[in-house]
């Protein structure tokens, strides 16, 4: 019995491993996509990455100490020219965590303006998992100047 009892254990946490990698992977995924529509001016293929919710919230804090409260209607209906400036963006260091259809994200972000202009922040995102998707529900951008 207690063999049986261990199996079904390990059992359990290796689907729960697999189901946490294949998020963290859907994740990622969005994350790209949504820096990448945002850069292109892709206002449809962005708004698919988001569900605003009451509770949404979207915070920017810039490298010389100002603190932005963006509307996160912005997110899917951003004002014309706030979108589509180009250039592109590298994240790294993600940190994950999942609880069922809730989870929430670190990452640093190098972004390259098409200038040639380089801004780096730490950023954390906040998700749901809707209808099997995940999507963004709200955001925290610390931008900052390396040393």
């Amino acid at each position: 019995m207690k063999k049986f009892l261990l199996f079904i254990f390990t059992i359990h946490i290796i689907k729960a491993t697999h189901a946490q990698t294949h998020d963290s992977t859907d994740i990622k995924a969005l994350l790209e996509k949504e820096s990448a529509t945002w850069r292109s001016g892709d206002v449809k293929g962005h708004a698919a990455c988001w569900h605003i919710q009451p509770y949404s919230r979207i915070l920017v804090s810039t490298a010389d100490g100002h603190c932005n409260d963006v509307p996160p209607a912005h997110m899917i209906n951003p004002a014309p020219g706030m979108m589509g400036k180009g250039g592109t963006a590298v994240n790294s260091n993600y940190k994950f965590c999942i609880r069922g259809k809730s989870a929430w994200v670190s990452h640093d972000e190098l972004s390259t303006t098409a200038d040639g202009i380089q801004s780096y922040s730490h950023e954390i995102r906040m998700l749901e998992k809707i209808k099997g998707h995940w999507k963004l529900t709200g955001q925290s951008i610390h931008f900052y100047k390396p040393e």
